[in-house]
């Protein structure tokens, strides 16, 4: 049985967990449920997404220090390639929610083709620099030379193979923009499983396999994305889940590529500024001992995790958003909006207290080096308290996008990372050493959501509409 008949018998089995969401109607009745069968899989999907991070920490820990050091400055640097070119996804989804919620099937389905086809050229163009400046950017960093050879290594890998990475993201956003959740969740999941197989065989050499270290987690990575970017495709030519693409609406719309960048520039803006944010906040960490980094990078990826609720509700508020204007009833948005802030304060805010008071044994799960595990501990319970924040703003910023309005979602989020947490951790870092940056992250997370709660209470993104004129179009391949 192939992995897409494998991915549609799972899919029918996991029905009695997961609502039909061909059933779902985002822009009539209550919000809680179908908020919910909405964001569920999302979680799913994004939990499966960090599977591929955790598991390289974790091997990559025990294959050696340095090489966890190194994944500490590859990962942002993957994120800041990924955040470049997802603004075009970002755009794709939402013209597809919103010409979905306008009953417009066909503009939904020539802008999904013409997505994939600018995400695809967009992801070649972004590898081939990667490639190429990768070294010269780890550098300014500041990686030490017994670090950077290997993040070197990392991001090369990743450079040539990031087509892959992008072809599924935006799959997944395209399907997302439908209502769909679920499928995307189903192919994760087989490609996750393939993953984590493989990534101790590569990293630490068992079986007939050289150990490669951290150019092993890189490489199981790539082909673990490919096996999904085909199965993802492959999916949305066949247009029986989701969202439908065409061939014949492929070739490139010079004219539907400036709305895709209208919408999509500011959303990678905001993604690009928060990659690098973390960037420049390993210049800062980087000033500290190695044990510094590596605990820096144990604390991000648990925060990956942690954050999970809130950045899959973030897109399901997106897409009912997006739906719900496309339908002309920007009160429901408002509704789901404020709604998914209630539910994710009170969520991440016990999550929160979890984390606090389990610190030390969250970090000692990835290192057994003691002063990792203190160091760490330290800059979890620094920012437990500020899990919730987090919740209000990722709920309001999903809002803004699905209206459109993706250039208010940025200038939150670099107002919360540039000028708030960035300054704070440099001077922090100055005076009170690692614990100042650890402040840093509490201070900029209550920021972020006070301005996003009073941004949208100002309702400017209300009237926000931009399917733009439907255009003709036909669906023979």
């Amino acid at each position: 049985m192939s992995l897409r008949e494998q991915v549609g018998t799972l899919r029918e089995r996991l029905s009695g967990t997961f609502k039909d969401q061909s059933d779902l109607d985002l822009t009539e009745g209550g919000i809680g449920w179908p908020l919910f069968y909405l964001s569920l899989p999302i979680v799913v999907t994004n939990l499966l997404q960090t599977a591929y991070n955790l598991a390289d920490t974790f091997w990559l820990g025990q294959y050696s220090t340095k090489a966890l050091a190194a994944i500490s400055f590859a990962f942002p640097m993957v994120f800041l390639l990924i955040s470049l070119g997802m603004g075009l996804s970002v755009a794709g989804s939402i013209l597809v929610a919103q010409h979905v919620g306008a009953d417009e099937e066909e503009q939904a389905e020539y802008a999904a083709s013409q997505t994939v086809t600018f995400s695809l050229l967009a992801s070649v163009v972004l590898g081939a620099v990667g490639y190429t400046f990768v070294g010269d950017f780890l550098a300014f960093l500041g990686a030490s030379p017994d670090v950077l050879w290997r993040a070197e290594a990392y991001m090369q890998v990743i450079s040539l193979g990031i087509a892959f990475m992008f072809g599924f993201f935006v799959f997944i956003s395209l399907m997302r923009g439908y209502g769909d959740t679920v499928t995307p969740m189903l192919v994760m999941l087989g490609t996750v499983v393939l993953n984590v197989v493989v990534d101790p065989f590569l990293i630490m050499g068992w079986g007939p396999f050289p150990a490669m270290g951290i150019e092993g987690a890189a490489i199981a990575t790539v082909l673990s994305r490919a096996m999904a970017m085909v199965v993802g495709l492959g999916i949305m030519f066949r247009g029986n889940r989701g969202v439908q693409i065409h061939l014949s609406q492929m070739t490139p719309d010079l004219d539907f590529f400036k709305k895709l960048l209208g919408i999509g520039i500011p959303a990678s803006i905001e993604g690009t500024g928060r990659a690098l944010s973390v960037n420049l906040l390993l210049y800062v960490v980087g000033l500290f001992p190695t044990t510094v980094v590596a605990a820096f990078g144990i604390g991000t990826r648990v925060f990956s995790v942690i954050f999970l609720p809130a950045i899959a509700v973030a897109r399901g508020v997106e897409t009912m958003s997006g739906q719900n204007i496309g339908a002309d009833k920007p009160d429901r948005a408002a509704s789901a909006n404020d709604f998914a802030a209630k539910v994710m304060f009170g969520v991440l805010a016990a999550m929160g207290v979890v984390i606090f008071l389990g610190a030390h044994g969250v970090v000692a799960v990835f290192t057994d080096d003691p002063e990792v595990i203190d160091i760490g501990a330290n800059f979890l319970r620094w920012v437990a308290p500020s899990f919730g924040f987090i919740g209000v703003m990722r709920a309001y910023t999903g809002g803004f996008r699905g209206a459109g309005k993706t250039l208010v979602a940025a200038a939150i989020s670099i107002f919360m990372l540039g000028v708030v947490r960035l300054p704070v951790a440099w001077v922090g870092a100055q005076s009170f050493g690692p614990e100042g940056i650890w402040m840093a992250f509490l201070v900029s997370n209550v920021v972020g959501a006070v301005v996003a709660v009073l941004w949208f209470k100002r309702g400017t993104w209300r009237d926000a509409d931009v399917r733009g004129e439907p255009k003709a179009t036909s669906a023979d391949d």
